[in-house]
């Protein structure tokens, strides 16, 4: 990894993070009008379409073994968005979004449970930090009207977790564009049914911002898999909390919200878990290997 590589996946990581604001900022703009379901179809539908010249050209991406596992974790990822969606309609929006930071420490508590990976002090301490955190977070809004739709977004991040712990296995045998294509491919027909059931034809403008949405969406995820490949996970991972002051920068330009002081408190924490989380995953040097 040479400093242009690292330097060129950091700002590709910085744009993700202004294009998952604006994704949040479409959700709440579309907030009473548009139903979540209804949303999460739309932004496979459109995501597959911003997707399609690059499966035109590159067909063999489409190429797997894992088919029903695609079907499975599209599942659980179009059930994590809508309960996203849902949670971004009613609630401020960077409470929202640092709630959703809580998905690594769900996938350390998975790791240990389904995938007997070997806890230590330092994991544990990090997790400590961490649901300390979402504590302070979700602790003002416990017994109001926004305290179920926060609980909405810990379920998405408990999904989330679900879906990364799903990418250790079958990160194995499909690259990052295969498994992208296939969410989005899959998403569409199992969307569909439940998203017609609820449909609300939009107006034009509304259909407008469900296609921006799409493309935004998939652009993200193509985003994300470009900085990777340029850079370290450790240097670009970290990046994605700027989607915090992001998000809430955005929220108050465009809807005059100001989150709780206890929003940043509580995501400074689990910020601070997850690199507590990243730094014991990483292996240590200097040590003898064991035969």
């Amino acid at each position: 990894m040479t400093q242009a590589q690292a330097r060129a996946g950091l700002l590709i990581m910085v744009a993700v993070t202004i294009g998952g604001a604006a994704d949040s900022v479409i959700v709440r703009l579309l907030a009473g009008d548009i139903p979540a379901m209804q949303i999460g179809f739309t932004r496979a539908l459109f995501g597959v379409l911003a997707l399609a010249p690059l499966l035109a050209a590159r067909p063999g991406l489409l190429r797997t073994q894992a088919r029903w596992s695609h079907v499975l974790r599209a599942g659980l990822k179009l059930m994590s968005l809508v309960l996203l969606f849902a949670a971004l309609q009613r609630a401020p929006l960077a409470t929202v979004t640092a709630i959703g930071f809580a998905s690594p420490l769900f996938v350390a508590l998975g790791a240990w449970a389904l995938l007997s990976e070997a806890p230590d002090s330092l994991r544990g301490a990090g997790l400590v930090l961490g649901f300390a955190g979402i504590v302070v977070i979700l602790g003002p809004a416990l017994g109001e009207a926004q305290g179920l739709a926060l609980m909405l977004a810990l379920g998405s991040a408990v999904l989330t977790a679900s879906i990364q712990l799903m990418l250790k296995v079958m990160g194995r045998a499909d690259g990052a564009l295969t498994l992208v294509a296939w969410n989005l491919i899959v998403s569409v027909p199992l969307a569909l049914l439940p998203a017609a059931a609820v449909w609300v034809w939009p107006t034009p403008e509304q259909w407008a911002l469900l296609a921006a949405q799409g493309a935004i969406g998939t652009a993200c995820q193509l985003g994300v898999t470009r900085a990777l490949q340029l850079a370290d996970a450790s240097l670009v991972a970290p990046v994605d909390f700027l989607r915090l002051p992001f998000v809430a920068l955005a929220a108050w330009v465009v809807f005059a919200e100001m989150p709780p002081l206890a929003t940043f408190i509580g995501g400074a924490m689990v910020f601070a878990a997850v690199m507590v989380l990243s730094l014991a995953a990483r292996p240590r040097r200097g040590l003898p290997s064991r035969g």
